[in-house]
């Protein structure tokens, strides 16, 4: 052999032993510097097709990629903390997820779900948790609205987020502080001349209608996320069909009488048993929502994470990726669930010690899937009206912000059948 073709040889050989054949993009605590964006990191690998396994419990939820100079480059960019392993490290930690013994799973991303975000035109990215995390994570989402809707738009995407809308057609039930206010006074003629618009006689009938036919979305197979108002308000939107629940300043005329006793709490995703509030001065729709129950201050306001059979129960194991159980807990409109109100065939994945409220539930309806997640910001802990605006950059790490991207790769997993 030559000198020149020795040289190669040895060239070769050590190109090989320092190229590993894979990614982990850890999400323990200690090591990963940015949990927010590696799932944006995630999902553009997705979307150049490659392959990308979920190690469900491995190191809070660990990513594995196949070792590429673009990947390495990017979480270099995105400032995303990754370690390059060989196939035999690689193969020795996916012998250990699978052992009977270890609570772990190895989950295969196999696509990038089309995101849409049901949000008011204008709507700056931080009115929002969804679209602020989005849009710091680099995970791209289409706006949509009202008429995207009710023309049937829905069937474009795989994912769907409610802003913190109302869809009972009460304006968010702030007439009692902000009636005199501008913005309440040009948000509820706005949404009037929209309803009028889309050939509604009022706004209750129009988001009705938006509600069902996100309703028929998830019927269809399509994943609902939502936050704060949009949870509570939209089951109640269900369960009041036909019947007229809003009061004179919200649509013009009475309320139907006795209509509490008219509430068909089938037609509600999430909610049974709850009774309404009929005060208009009342910043509150039912008694679903936690907040004027709760006595617990901020210093203590946590909640649990349940801990989920990753193997057997592998969604909510999924969606409860994390590393840590014990996230921070932050206020809403609608803050949190009464769990005797949540039905007995939804999942509560996370819980406050303080009088059983789930902050964190998930259920399926027909084919597709719906979570609710009580609160507004989870960094911004009382967010009122008027408030600076979250800055991701100094909460990169969240816990409470790590469960909204969880939901939103929740529809890029492999379908496999649930064990029973």
């Amino acid at each position: 052999m030559s000198f020149k073709n020795s040289l190669y040889l040895l060239f070769l050989l050590c190109t090989i032993s320092v190229k590993a054949g894979f990614i982990l993009v850890p999400m323990d605590e200690t090591t990963q510097q940015n949990h927010l964006k590696a799932y944006g990191i995630t999902y553009w690998a997705l979307e150049k097709q490659y392959k990308v396994s979920w190690l469900l419990n491995y190191r809070g939820g660990s990513f594995l990629l196949p070792d590429a100079t673009e990947i390495r480059k990017e979480c270099q960019i995105r400032g995303v903390s990754f370690e390059p392993i060989s196939d035999a490290e690689t193969n020795s930690i996916l012998n250990e997820i699978s052992s009977p013994s270890q609570n772990m799973e190895a989950v295969v991303l196999e696509r990038t779900p089309k995101i849409a975000v049901y949000t008011p035109k204008g709507k700056q990215p931080w009115d929002d948790a969804v679209t602020l995390v989005l849009t710091y994570a680099e995970i791209p989402f289409t706006p949509i609205y009202d008429e995207e809707v009710l023309e049937d738009k829905l069937i474009l995407y795989d994912w769907l987020h409610l802003h913190h809308e109302d869809f009972t057609g009460q304006y968010g039930k702030f007439f009692g502080a902000y009636k005199n206010t501008p913005w309440y006074i040009e948000q509820k003629k706005a949404a009037e001349a929209l309803a009028t618009k889309l050939g509604y006689n009022k706004v209750s009938e129009e988001k009705l209608a938006v509600a069902k036919k996100i309703r028929d979305f998830v019927i269809g197979g399509g994943f609902m996320f939502a936050m704060c108002s949009a949870t509570d308000s939209f089951d109640i939107a269900l369960a009041a069909d036909g019947v007229d629940i809003c009061e004179p300043m919200f649509d013009g005329d009475p309320s139907e009488g006795n209509y509490q006793s008219k509430i068909d709490y089938r037609r509600s995703f999430a909610f049974k048993d709850y009774i309404l509030e009929r005060n208009p001065n009342t910043y509150e729709f039912s008694d679903i929502d936690m907040t004027t129950k709760r006595k617990i201050p901020m210093e203590k306001d946590y909640f649990t994470l349940m801990d989920f059979s990753a193997k057997w129960d592998f969604v909510p194991s999924m969606l409860c990726q994390n590393h840590t159980q014990l996230v921070k807990g932050f206020m809403g409109q609608t803050t949190s669930f009464d769990s005797n109100l949540v039905k007995s065939n939804v999942l509560i994945m996370g819980e406050s010690q303080y009088n059983g409220e789930a902050r964190y539930i998930h259920g399926q309806i027909g084919k597709g899937f719906f979570t609710y997640f009580g609160g507004h910001d989870p960094e911004d802990y009382q967010h009122r009206v008027g408030d600076e605006p979250t800055v991701l950059d100094l909460h990169p790490n969240s816990p409470g912000y790590r469960l909204i991207l969880n939901n939103v790769l929740f529809p890029a997993a492999k379908k496999k059948k649930q064990k029973t």
